[in-house]
Formats: structure tokens, C-alpha cells, sequence
């Protein structure tokens, strides 16, 4: 089967699923959005992943990626592999000197590490037909950043605050290491600059 290869077009509170959040996969040169609910914790390592942040202590994907690179692990791609009953299954496909092995995955761990490695993410034709949206060639040429947003405190919320609150509330979630809240909060600090 040939392979699709996909990006990570946007993250956001999922609005079916309560505690839950969105990953939004777009299809490379093609119109089509492949939205995968996942939980919080792997929703803001995936979000400190993409905006860059430093934690002050190493996520757990962030160990994971260090393990592997002191034993010369290389990440090359990861494919979501499999649809059953609406769970998704993925493949860490990884090389070492000696070997290459494909690694099962929850799906929302293997696109943290993707976002870590700078590796490729892929699908397969069938699972696009079955979960994927096809979106309007306008809004494909909207998308410039992955936008994030919050369970609590939406831009509204932010908007209300001077800039002062606003760096004293990024303090407070930075110290209880609420990335994604930060990155919202990040992001109306800039835009008011």
C-alpha cells in the first residue's frame, strides 16, 4: 500500500469528548484532515514539542527520545497503521547500527515522539476513506500555524487581562506546567506587542 504522508495542522480541545483533545493531521499537497482525539498529557507534550518550550525537568517523551539517542536509536517515521473501532494504531518505524524494527505505538505517543525527532508521519489510502475529512480548498490555504486552544481560559478570557496579569497568569502555568494554556497565553502577549 502507499503511503500518505501527513502533518500536524492543528491541536484543540475536543469538543465530543470531555478531558479530551484533538490532533489534527493534514494530508502533504492534499485536502483531506484526519482529526484523532487524545488525552491531555499527551496533548501538551505534543504542544511543547511544536512551540519549542524547555519544561524544566525532561516530559516523558522527552526521556524517551534521550534514551534513545544515547543508544543510537534513529526515529526515521511513524505510520498510523491501523482503524478498529475507532482507535488508531501506530508503528514507530526505528533503525539502530544493526537493525531496523517497527515498534507498536499508541498513536498519540508516536506522534509526540515525531514532533521530537522532526520525523515523518504517514497513513495508509483506507484509513483517510474511513476517518479523514475532506476540506475546502480554501481552508487548506489558511493554515499558517497549528492553533491551540484551551479547556479553560479562551481567548476571550485573555483578551480581558492587561499585559501585566496576563505574565503573571503565564508564570502560574508555567510553574503547574499547563503548556498548552501557556502557549495560548504566550500568544496573546505577542500579539499585543
Amino acid at each position: 500500500m502507499k503511503k500518505i504522508e501527513l502533518e500536524i495542522v492543528a491541536l484543540s480541545h475536543s469538543i465530543t469528548q470531555t478531558h479530551s483533545y484533538a490532533v489534527v493531521l493534514g494530508e502533504v499537497n492534499g485536502l483531506r484532515r484526519l482529526p484523532i482525539v487524545i488525552g491531555g498529557f499527551e496533548a501538551q507534550a505534543i504542544a511543547v514539542a511544536l512551540e519549542r518550550m524547555s519544561p524544566s525537568r525532561p516530559l516523558t517523551h522527552d526521556l524517551m527520545k534521550n534514551f534513545m539517542m544515547a543508544f543510537n536509536v534513529e526515529l526515521h517515521e511513524v505510520v498510523i497503521n491501523d482503524l478498529q473501532e475507532g482507535i488508531f494504531y501506530s508503528k514507530l518505524i526505528c533503525s539502530s547500527q544493526n537493525d531496523t524494527v517497527e515498534i507498536d505505538s499508541r498513536t498519540s505517543d508516536a506522534l509526540a515522539l515525531a514532533v521530537r525527532f522532526g520525523c515523518s508521519i504517514f497513513t495508509y489510502e483506507n484509513i483517510l476513506d474511513s476517518a479523514g475529512i475532506l476540506m475546502e480548498n480554501d481552508e487548506k490555504k489558511k493554515k499558517t500555524t497549528v492553533p491551540i486552544t484551551t479547556e479553560t481560559g479562551g481567548k476571550d478570557d485573555l483578551q480581558r487581562l492587561s499585559i501585566e496579569e496576563l505574565h503573571t497568569l503565564l508564570n502560574e502555568v508555567l510553574e503547574q506546567e499547563d503548556y498548552i494554556r501557556a502557549i495560548a497565553i504566550r500568544d496573546e502577549i505577542k500579539a499585543r506587542k
